[in-house]
This record gives C-alpha cells, sequence and structure tokens, in this order.
C-alpha cells in the first residue's frame, strides 16, 4: 500500500514506475521495485540519522 500511494504522490517514484512499464514490464514487477526503492530509501535515511526531506520542485 505505501507503494501505491508513493507512486502517486512522489514525482521521482512516479517517474520509475512509469520508466518501469514503459519498457514493458508487468504493473506489479514495477510495484514490487518501487517497494523495494521505498525500503532502500527508508533503510538509508535511518543508517544516517535523517529525517526525510522532499525535493523543492
Amino acid at each position: 500500500m505505501p507503494a501505491l500511494v508513493a507512486m502517486r504522490y512522489n514525482s521521482d517514484l512516479k517517474a520509475k514506475y512509469e520508466n518501469l512499464r514503459a519498457a514493458g514490464k508487468p504493473a506489479k514487477v514495477a510495484i514490487v521495485a518501487i517497494m523495494r526503492k521505498l525500503i532502500e530509501m527508508a533503510n538509508a535515511l535511518v543508517k544516517a540519522n535523517r529525517s526525510w526531506v522532499e525535493k523543492c520542485p
């Protein structure tokens, strides 16, 4: 569920999802890639003891 919300509201993750879909990946595979990306970002933030900061457009 967090991956679906992230794809809708996070421009970077939305672009990643759309690129995977354009490359011919099935929707579920693209969603799992977004889930992994979220886990990697969360892990990096915890490891660096940082908070999430949204990029300015």
